[in-house]
């Protein structure tokens, strides 16, 4: 109904949208997330830990070697590709060309489209699902663990031609793999690069954190607690994704507005996270925050399937950045991605002190 306007109903880009899990309700819902939940049990989040820990102390230490950098480019960017890379299975050598596709098809949702954007969406669409034809091929012959397999997940539970609730077809599974990377990428690179801009502009709110950390060092479970605190205003203050999207199923009022069944409805996230009449001083940035109970990661059934991954990336990343580098400082004006509905930089060139 949207999307057929917007792209045309011929086009990659009104596939990839509309088959993919975040803009479908039940029963493609169900069977999408059921299966890449699967493969996002704590257990597995656990597990993920300490090969999370090496990439990103490999990406400090490049960092040190340099003298500084830029957030984005060096850093928070760099950690998802590789997270989500290992979650389908994509070879190191092959996820060169995974931010570029991620940040076309995400990009071609922007409330005004350009005839430049739709045609590098569409063609990214057209690349990366080419692209994972040839890996499903190559997984279909060797599986890999379906406790960590996301992708091998998805094929055993993908049947051509089976009606079961289980079954994916072809497209419903490659769209749903390009899907996985695009939710996972620009949403934590956005979480972690908002965050070390944030602590710049906040400066008592980074002398509280760093002191935070120096004194709970010795208690692990602590520090991992305050932390998460942490993150969860971080993504508050600054949501990785500022607008989401819902359709009035009946009629229904909201407030003092009648909307009729099939309205279209732009949630506004990165408002709600601001609302003086739920959170107390809304526009400042506190890292000891309680009850905080903000939206970043959507409400209901459509809440994001991984979040708990997300919170570990943050936690992780944005805590040993700042163990390693406390005295970081910005070089020169971070450049906002230019997005509606996506809230986070493009670059933020920095220096270790």
């Amino acid at each position: 109904m949207e999307f057929g306007p917007k792209y045309g109903s011929a086009s990659a880009l009104f596939e990839h949208h509309t088959t993919s899990l975040v803009f479908n309700d039940p029963p493609l819902h169900s069977r999408v997330r059921k299966l890449i939940m699967g493969a996002l049990t704590r257990r597995a989040i656990a597990d993920m830990e300490p090969g999370l820990i090496t990439l990103v102390d490999s990406l400090l230490d490049a960092i040190a070697i340099k003298g500084g950098g830029d957030l984005i480019e060096d850093f928070a960017s760099a950690i998802p590709v590789e997270i989500i890379g290992n979650l389908l299975g994509v070879p190191h050598a092959d996820r060169a060309p995974l931010r570029g596709w991620s940040l076309a098809i995400l990009g071609a949702l922007e409330p005004q489209l350009s005839t430049e954007q739709e045609l590098l969406g569409n063609q990214s669409v057209r690349e990366f699902t080419a692209y994972l034809k040839d890996l499903v091929a190559e997984r279909r012959q060797h599986p890999g663990d379906p406790e960590h397999d996301v992708l091998t997940r998805l094929i055993q539970g993908e049947a051509s031609g089976n009606t079961s609730n289980d079954s994916l077809s072809e497209s419903e599974l490659l769209q749903n793999c390009a899907f996985i990377l695009n939710a996972g990428h620009e949403t934590t690179t956005n979480l972690i690069g908002n965050a070390l801009v944030a602590l710049q502009e906040w400066p008592a709110a980074k002398t509280e954190l760093l002191s935070k950390q120096k004194l709970l060092a010795p208690d692990v479970q602590g520090l991992e607690a305050y932390l998460m605190l942490a993150i969860d205003e971080f993504l508050r203050f600054e949501s990785s994704n500022q607008l989401s999207n819902r359709r009035a199923l009946t009629a229904a009022r909201v407030g003092d507005v009648d909307l009729p069944a099939g309205s279209l409805l732009t949630l506004c996230i990165g408002a709600a996270n601001r609302d003086p009449t739920r959170f107390e001083k809304p526009n400042v940035l506190d890292l000891s925050r309680q009850d905080n109970r903000h939206l970043a990661f959507g409400f209901g059934i459509h809440q994001c399937a991984g979040l708990s991954l997300a919170r570990l990336e943050g936690r992780v990343a944005i805590g040993r950045f700042l163990q390693r580098f406390p005295g970081y400082r910005l070089t020169s004006i971070p450049v906002r991605g230019g997005r509606a509905r996506f809230r986070g930089f493009l670059q933020a060139p920095f220096a270790i002190a």
